[in-house]
């Protein structure tokens, strides 16, 4: 099935292929453009509270637009600055939209390709099929993470009152546009902020279920991942004390993908212990992209059988048995490399 897919100049294989790789390049921009956010976008101090606070705001703007734009124009150093900040900050303000937008149209084109399947636009391609190729399982597993890993990334990298301030922005100076209500609502305040402890409730699967991908087809995702070995390295890591690095890059994407599906989080208690035992049995702070991590002792919290699943892999016995054998395993190791030194 995998040359049906992505052989023989196949239309489904290539569309996927080509959404699914559209997904790494979003978030390398995303990346790129959230260490160049302006300061001032932040409002943390008085002095900019002060300066631009009449003109910089968030969503709460659209409620009361005319009075705001009344009292700028009426002012005519707040009408100098205003224009002031247009002229130095309007390029980098379409790229942000452009991101936005880009992520809203990602899921858009992924949900459309999945309804396409379901309506029989591919001859002889059932959903049924897609999960079952190698190669279908593996690219919808990855179009459907790259979407999650986006909204992750988004409320880590890019505050929500920073976003908000963005689009406000956006919209005052450039007008309104065909998509953006749509990018608006994904791209609002989830309430989430990197620098709280404090997590809003239903935080994240609230956010991913703003413009989600079909239920159905997550838990067909879901069920694929905790039964396959999806990228075949089972046979590279063949014992079993390295069956969770084997298997940590679909371990990353089971992660993200049920939030899609907090249900399962929340209830399936027998799913949830058969993907911990295969995933997660001896390591429970993962990567789940390059660089960024996650404890899901802490994350999983919320969720009941979730946290009941995990605990088994954070019994202090257990935590001890496995702090022992890593520590003895070095030991070997250096010997080894002693010897080869």
């Amino acid at each position: 099935m995998e040359e049906d897919l992505l052989a023989n100049g196949s239309v489904a294989g290539s569309n996927l292929l080509g959404v699914v790789s559209r997904g790494s390049a979003i978030i390398a921009e995303l990346l790129r453009l959230s260490d160049h956010i302006p300061p001032v976008f932040y409002l943390s101090t008085k002095a900019e509270q002060a300066k631009y606070g009449a003109i910089l705001h968030d969503f709460s703007y659209l409620r009361n637009a005319e009075v705001i734009e009344s009292r700028v124009s009426a002012d005519a150093d707040l009408a100098d600055l205003d224009e002031e900040f247009k002229e130095s900050n309007m390029e980098l303000l379409t790229r942000f939209y452009k991101l936005f937008d880009s992520i809203h149209r990602y899921i858009s084109d992924v949900n459309r390709f999945l309804a396409d399947v379901e309506e029989g636009v591919y001859i002889q391609l059932r959903l049924d099929d897609l999960v079952s190729s190698p190669s279908g399982k593996q690219l919808l597993s990855e179009g459907i993470y790259l979407y999650g890993l986006m909204l992750t990334l988004l409320d880590n990298r890019i505050e929500g009152p920073v976003r908000e301030r963005m689009l406000i922005s956006y919209y005052r100076y450039k007008g309104s546009s065909e998509n953006l209500t749509k990018v608006s609502n994904l791209c609002r305040s989830s309430g989430y902020l990197p620098s709280s402890a404090k997590r809003p409730a239903n935080y994240p699967e609230d956010l991913f279920a703003r413009v989600a991908p079909p239920q159905h087809v997550v838990l067909m995702v879901v069920n694929r991942l905790r039964s396959d070995d999806i990228y075949n390295q089972m046979a590279q890591w063949p014992s079993p004390d390295h069956r969770c690095t084997a298997l940590a890059s679909q371990a990353a994407i089971l992660y993200i993908v049920l939030f899609f599906v907090p249900s399962v989080l929340h209830k399936e208690s027998a799913m949830m212990r058969e993907i911990v035992d295969k995933h997660f049995s001896d390591n429970w702070v993962i990567s789940f992209y390059m660089g960024f991590v996650v404890d899901l002792s802490v994350m999983w919290e919320p969720y009941k059988a979730a946290h009941t699943a995990l605990k088994n892999t954070l019994d202090p016995a257990q935590v001890k048995e496995i702090h022992l054998k890593q520590v003895t395993k070095v030991d070997e190791m250096l010997e080894e490399l002693a010897v080869l030194l």
